[in-house]
């Protein structure tokens, strides 16, 4: 689609939502019931499009994606009424007699850029925030899994006409000939670099961002886990879509008293879940292309290699791989990896594992698993990170109670639930002031008695 194409829509939106039919509550309501409804009774399509840019199973589809996005939609259906409702707070008493209220809107335009690596859930949960907010949408679904795309579009258009919510499918031309737009707000996930030209051009028109990028999510084990159940869920969060998931557990560190006997159970798990050989286990994901896929496998050291290691080019799948013995020097440290390669660097003093990662960009997730209550508030109390989990891995998404987001290099903004309703809505401070009284002692000329006055209300 070209510049002109896209531009057309933008401002037909634009005229749509001048109409004012968005700011109506019961038609909210209504575009996100029948989201609801298209998205029930397109699962299967759902399921065949992730398989087939994935590979994944329809088990995973539903965890993942579909029942998430349905859950975050049950969610919002409950609770939108009481996001949008006037909110009065207490006035200041020199602004006696008057009401105080804050009141949300929606920006207007808004579009919404999503990621390949969750390509369902992640563009149909801030559209859900979006439409209860009231806005129009400019949906661009990643080209790197089209299948998805495709399935998107038929979606949405089957709820809503252009005009409201527009699907453009494409890939760098058609991102740059969206950034060149004046769009209301912007909604962005995926990596880093990307996300710096996202908030380039929309700095250009001063335009509000959401970025939900990555980063290098650790993972620290210290002597008081127990093992079992920390590398169970330690496998579990590493390879959940082949470890393509912004918040996977990307390094590990951890004690090297318990290091060999954890290493043990966290092989033993990774079979336990996809078999000795995981490249011939059709419910293994792998990499989404094969630019991804030599990318992952030029991350692996051979020489540090204790477990996996081996791939397949011919199905783009590449084993659970463990390297033992990683420095912050070698290659596998110096990017997200986005796979299913675990490097793990031992430690001495907790202090060490600690300086490890609060010298290095703020990461997007953090997981820490200790039964030392101590060492568990120290860590939410001296290392920044967007969310995580203490015990577990990778859960702390999966709830429209919280918010989820990033910090410093991994993001800004977070939405989910109400944060979703918030991000695409700006709240006005309204005071509604009495006319009946007109207390005059904030005009001029200001007395000594004025003065006091001031005194006594402002301190």
């Amino acid at each position: 689609m070209n510049e002109q194409a896209i531009s057309d829509i933008v401002e037909r939106q634009r005229t749509f939502f001048r109409t004012e039919k968005t700011l109506d509550l019961p038609y909210r309501r209504q575009a996100l019931l029948a989201l609801q409804e298209a998205i029930r009774s397109h699962e299967e399509a759902i399921n065949a499009a992730l398989q087939s840019d994935l590979g994944k199973s329809a088990a995973e589809t539903y965890m993942c994606e579909t029942g998430m996005t349905l859950s975050e939609l049950s969610y919002m259906l409950s609770h939108m009424n009481r996001f949008a409702r006037r909110k009065h707070v207490l006035s200041p008493l020199a602004q006696f007699p008057s009401d105080s209220f804050t009141v949300r809107d929606p920006y207007g335009v808004v579009l919404i850029m999503s990621p390949w690596n969750y390509p369902f859930m992640l563009c149909m949960e801030p559209l859900i925030g979006a439409l209860a907010a009231g806005n129009c949408c400019v949906l661009k679904p990643s080209a790197y899994a089209p299948a998805t795309s495709r399935v998107i579009e038929e979606i949405v258009s089957a709820c809503f006409p252009p005009e409201y919510v527009a699907v453009i499918h494409g890939g760098r031309q058609e991102n740059q000939a969206l950034l060149n737009q004046t769009f209301d707000y912007i909604f962005f996930t995926g990596g880093v670099t990307v996300g710096k030209e996202v908030m380039r051009h929309a700095a250009e028109h001063l335009t509000p961002v959401t970025l939900e990028l990555g980063g290098k999510s650790p993972c620290i084990v210290d002597a008081t886990a127990k093992l079992d159940v920390a590398a169970r869920r330690l496998a579990f969060g590493k390879l959940l879509n082949c470890g393509q998931t912004c918040v996977a557990p990307d390094y590990l560190l951890i004690d090297r008293r318990i290091k060999d006997a954890f290493l043990d159970r966290l092989r033993h798990h990774m079979e336990h879940m996809y078999g000795s050989d995981a490249l011939q286990n059709d419910g293994y994901v792998h990499m989404i292309n094969r630019k991804h896929f030599e990318r992952v496998c030029g991350l692996i050291d051979p020489a540090k290699v204790v477990y996996g290691g081996r791939s397949d080019p011919e199905t783009l799948r590449i084993q659970p791989t463990i390297m033992d013995n990683v420095t912050g020097e070698d290659a596998v440290m110096q990017e997200e990896i986005f796979g299913p390669v675990l490097p793990v660097i031992p430690y001495d003093r907790i202090e060490d594992a600690l300086a490890f990662v609060r010298d290095r960009p703020h990461p997007l997730a953090l997981y820490l698993f200790s039964e030392d209550r101590a060492l568990q508030n120290r860590v939410l109390k001296t290392l920044a990170f967007g969310g995580g989990c203490i015990n577990d891995t990778i859960i702390h998404l999966a709830t429209s109670r919280m918010g989820f987001g990033g910090v410093g290099n991994s993001g800004m903004g977070s939405y989910h639930g109400k944060k979703s309703f918030d991000t695409f809505s700006h709240e006005k401070s309204i005071v509604s002031k009495s006319t009946r009284i007109d207390i005059p002692t904030r005009y001029a000329p200001y007395s000594r008695l004025q003065e006091k006055m001031l005194r006594l209300f402002l301190r």
